[in-house]
């Protein structure tokens, strides 16, 4: 082989080397990337992880923290309600006891009416009974907003007719009207409706007082425009009407307008008791007004057939006629505030009535030869002391003497009391106790 020769085998496999080497180098640094790229990964892994726990220890904090705040939030829920109820069982113990010495003042004021002989002394009495009256209204109003609150008063729910209560309050607040020189106008109606009788009555007694109180000229109309399904009740009058941004504080408690010259303001409690008890009864009321031009008020409850309405075995408690056939009648008073008995016993005895008062049912029974013969009626206060219960006093002097007309009084408004007294079929009349209502119901049983 030549030089020539050697040289270019030596070229080629020097060639040939370099191919080789070039393939190893790339072959190995293809290996290092991979190794290097697993690495980065394998880092990466770690700090997604350190991350992860550090995210989950944050939300695990979080919701640490969202626990603590919910139990704290329910603790307070809990102090509040129990709040709430505490105020409301304290303004209805309260209201109650404040009902018994305005009975009394009530009663004693109907004695005392007949006994004033001069036109300053009849004007006198006029005015507390008036101021008494008022007084009345307020602690209704207080009595009837706690009960809700505390959940005391339930509505039941049944078919009412119109009429029954149309009429009613047509006597009431007619001579009111007459008085201030007003327009009354309630317009008879047949139509039954789905609602509870004593909350709808106040509905609407509150929204004629309302009407007549801030009216100066002309009057007042309700009505009612009965539909397929739904009833609309509506109480229109010409007072001096209500501006638009004041329409929703007016159901606000506190919340007064300007009364009438004749009128006193209210304590601004009727229209949020019309706004509270037609939430409970899920009726609508509505308000439209001008000012300048009047006010009506609507109120929408669903229609029922007066063929359902159940006929109504109570007498009426707003008869304010006079009532003979009380001359003579023996009547067993049972009554532990002496206040209220002291009242009781002197109207009773105006009447003609011969009475004995006594505080408990041993009292009762010991005294009841004091009458001479046995009584043809018993007065007895549902709460007496030491717990005893009216109705079971009424219950065992029956079990001695037979099956005596009864009536309990009370200051207690709950649905329990008067469910509870029906049970034992007795009549039920709440305190302050209307002279009128006494005689009619006395009347009544005696009859």
């Amino acid at each position: 082989m030549t030089a020539s020769g050697s040289l270019e085998h030596l070229q080629r496999e020097a060639a040939k080397l370099r191919k080789i080497n070039a393939a190893l180098m790339s072959r190995v640094e293809r290996s290092m990337d991979q190794q290097f790229n697993a690495f980065s990964l394998f880092e990466t892994a770690i700090a997604l992880d350190q991350q992860v726990r550090e995210r989950t220890r944050q939300l695990r904090d979080a919701l640490h923290s969202i626990e603590t705040a919910n139990k704290d939030l329910y603790r307070a829920k809990q102090q509040a309600e129990a709040a709430s109820s505490l105020k409301s069982s304290v303004l209805i113990s309260v209201t109650h006891d404040l009902l018994q010495p305005l009975n009394a003042a009530r009663l004693t004021l109907s004695v005392l009416a007949d006994e004033v002989q001069s036109e300053r002394g009849t004007t006198m009495v006029g005015q507390i009974d008036h101021s008494l009256a008022m007084l009345e209204d307020l602690l209704r109003s207080l009595l009837e907003i706690a009960k809700l609150d505390a959940g005391a008063l339930r509505p039941d729910l049944r078919p009412v007719l119109l009429t029954t209560l149309f009429e009613p309050l047509e006597r009431e607040f007619a001579p009111i009207a007459a008085k201030r020189g007003l327009t009354l106008r309630i317009c008879p109606s047949s139509v039954a409706v789905v609602s509870d009788a004593m909350m709808l009555r106040r509905i609407l007694q509150n929204l004629l007082a309302n009407a007549l109180r801030y009216t100066r000229r002309g009057g007042v109309v309700m009505g009612c425009r009965p539909g397929a399904s739904r009833v609309r009740i509506e109480v229109h009058d010409t007072g001096p009407g209500i501006p638009k941004p004041q329409q929703e504080a007016i159901f606000l408690e506190f919340q007064r307008g300007r009364p009438s010259a004749e009128d006193q303001a209210g304590f601004g409690l009727g229209l949020s008791i019309v706004r509270r008890f037609a939430k409970a009864l899920n009726h609508e009321v509505r308000l439209a007004s001008r000012g300048g031009y009047g006010s009506t008020f609507t109120l929408e409850l669903d229609r029922a057939d007066p063929a359902a309405v159940l006929p109504d075995s109570h007498p009426s408690n707003d008869v304010d006629h006079e009532y003979g056939g009380l001359e003579g009648a023996k009547i067993l008073l049972i009554e532990n505030d002496l206040a209220s008995a002291e009242a009781m016993v002197s109207l009773l005895e105006k009447w003609g009535c011969d009475v004995v008062a006594t505080v408990s049912l041993k009292d009762a029974l010991q005294r009841l030869s004091a009458l001479g013969a046995v009584p043809e009626t018993i007065i007895a206060d549902l709460h007496l002391d030491g717990n005893e219960s009216g109705l079971a006093a009424v219950w065992s002097i029956r079990q001695l003497i037979g099956d005596v007309p009864a009536m309990i009084v009370t200051a207690d408004y709950s649905e329990a009391a008067a469910q509870e007294a029906s049970l034992y079929g007795l009549e039920v009349l709440t305190k302050p106790v209307r002279p009128a209502e006494l005689r009619a119901l006395l009347s009544f049983l005696l009859s």
